[in-house]
């Protein structure tokens, strides 16, 4: 199958996002073993981190407006891309349960433990980055390939219906409330309101977020087919289980 224009723009944002992770863990090492104050207000430090706010508040501003560069996952707030359902069940928000809220407090626990390291000078401000930077690798790999919010709590059926597609810039900036810069509070400030949008717009229109109500989301008219990697990947592990399972049956065998 033809990679689509939307899966090809995740896998540059995956392989940007990890050089960017090596790159930052390179450049924190360096300052660990020279015994150098790892600080953003480096010269050299503050043209990069210029430029990553950049790119990122950029992508946080495209998602506040309809875009062909970004998924169904988290256009459907738009009413362009509503298609009602006239079969739409009756009540049907009303008796789904609530999954987001498990999702909330996970993540609160997660970063509230961080937190506690970094108040107890188990981490710094540079692991606290690291920790932003590695979470936008994560956030690709869970489109791409493997989501456990997905999996374990949301049990939507794919990215495109995801309840919480526009939590993860939030989600990815989390640890920057730690560090106290014109930098990090202004890309955690744009996604709270980007967040905050999503959550709004879900309040006023229910019927965009769900394919019982949104035709857009079924799988007929999907274009992204974003799906399709992590079906793969399921597949490719289920073989190599298999024939992992196999060589050792017959390892048994000869002895």
């Amino acid at each position: 199958m033809k990679i689509s224009k939307i899966s090809l723009l995740h896998y540059i944002k995956l392989i940007c996002r990890s050089i960017l992770l090596l790159s930052a863990t390179a450049v924190y090492l360096y300052f660990k073993i020279t015994k150098k104050e790892f600080s953003i207000g480096e010269l050299e430090l503050t043209i990069v981190f210029a430029i990553i706010w950049f790119i990122y508040f950029l992508e946080m501003i495209i998602r506040f407006f309809p875009s062909n560069l970004e998924s169904m996952g988290c256009q459907k707030q738009f009413e362009k891309n509503f298609i009602p359902n006239n079969k739409q069940k009756e009540n049907f928000f009303k008796k789904k349960p609530n999954t987001t809220i498990l999702v909330f407090i996970s993540w609160i626990i997660l970063n509230g433990i961080i937190g506690i390291l970094y108040f107890t000078k188990v981490f710094d401000k540079g692991i606290l980055l690291l920790i932003s930077f590695a979470y936008g690798v994560c956030d690709m790999i869970c489109i791409l390939f493997f989501c456990p919010f997905q999996t374990w709590i949301m049990k939507n059926k794919c990215c495109t219906t995801c309840r919480i597609y526009n939590w993860d810039f939030a989600m990815m900036f989390t640890p920057l409330l730690f560090i106290p810069s014109l930098y990090t509070y202004s890309l955690v400030i744009l996604s709270l309101m980007l967040l905050l949008k999503w959550e709004i717009y879900y309040k006023k229109y229910p019927e965009r977020f769900s394919e019982e109500t949104n035709c857009a989301l079924h799988c007929e008219n999907c274009k992204e087919k974003l799906c399709h990697h992590k079906k793969q990947l399921r597949s490719f592990m289920k073989k190599q289980i298999a024939k992992a399972k196999k060589i050792i049956k017959k390892e048994n065998i000869k002895d």
